[in-house]
């Protein structure tokens, strides 16, 4: 296979001043893509701001024969999430490529988590999402073409102790990539979800002397390919971790009808109504919603006569 590359196109990265985003970033500039480097600088908790981060990762990408250029606004509010993508407007009158990767940690069990703690992750990780989206989507739209790549985890998938503000986070961006799949589906625009795993300033206070090699340069070629023109699908989750390349996906079990249900009927059924034997998917493009339904209503229809 010929080198997948990005010649002209212009991709706008969140968090790209460290970690994943930035593996994310030095990847596509290597490839030939004009980056704006988005990272407000700011801590592990979302304090502070330093612009040393971005404009180091653009230095790096120049200093190799890359296009970049930085960009410290936050995701945070509807104001700083336009600012990024007028930053890819301003400098190259476009924007092919999104990928929202920003994100911070605020950690506490869950009887001990403070509004502000939940509300400022919320702010960064799923209204952030909404902020870019909300942005760029328009754009793409209107000249049929775009990659969006939001960053979820299996923290949203499975949940994890003390951090329900990220699970929470992470579990309202599929719902946000489902629909930008859906909506996006006619006019060019293709949405995905990474579910990332790699060490980087959010392990801090982890113990990952056990973890296998888990470098973000491992986890960078997904994204590239989800944001790639040649990308092939939409609407779904594709897990990559330690080196692991999958796809998550929603399932269903058949079910069981009734015309009617008491609880006790649910009691007695409740191992059938659960057996996971001939699950069923419904893809999310192009009527995972509409199929559902129809599945629901010619179970009633079939089993009612």
């Amino acid at each position: 296979m010929s080198e997948l590359r990005f010649d002209d196109r212009v991709a706008v990265i969140t968090g790209a001043g460290r970690g994943l985003g930035r593996a994310y970033a030095l990847l596509l500039a290597s490839r030939g893509a004009k980056v704006v480097v988005n990272d407000p600088g700011a801590s592990l908790k979302g304090e502070g701001d330093d612009a040393g981060p971005a404009e180091e990762v653009v230095r790096e990408i120049k200093a190799a024969g890359g296009d970049a250029v930085a960009c410290t606004e936050s995701v945070a509010t509807p104001e700083g999430g336009k600012a990024i993508i007028d930053a890819a407007l301003d400098n190259w009158g476009r924007i092919d490529i999104l990928i929202h990767n920003a994100g911070i940690v605020r950690r506490a069990p869950l009887k001990e988590m403070t509004y502000e703690d939940f509300e400022l992750v919320l702010d960064v990780h799923l209204r952030g999402a909404f902020h870019v989206v909300r942005a760029a989507f328009p754009l793409m739209c209107k000249v049929g073409y775009g990659r969006v790549v939001l960053t979820s985890s299996i923290n949203g998938l499975y949940g994890n102790r003390l951090v329900v503000n990220y699970s929470v986070a992470k579990a309202g961006i599929i719902g946000l990539s489902n629909v930008v799949a859906l909506e996006g589906a006619a006019e060019g625009v293709k949405c995905n979800v990474i579910l990332p795993g790699a060490v980087t300033r959010m392990a801090e206070g982890l113990d990952t002397s056990a973890y296998p090699p888990m470098d973000p340069e491992l986890v960078a070629p997904m994204v590239g390919w989800l944001a790639h023109e040649s990308c092939t699908i939409t609407g779904e989750m594709l897990i990559s971790m330690a080196g692991r390349a999958a796809r998550a996906y929603v399932a269903e079990s058949p079910g069981v009808y009734r015309p009617a249900w008491s609880i006790e009927q649910v009691a007695e059924n409740i191992d059938a109504i659960r057996s996971t034997a001939g699950s069923v998917t419904f893809p999310v493009v192009p009527s995972g919603h509409v199929d559902h339904l129809r599945y629901c209503f010619a179970m009633a229809t079939r089993d009612s006569k």
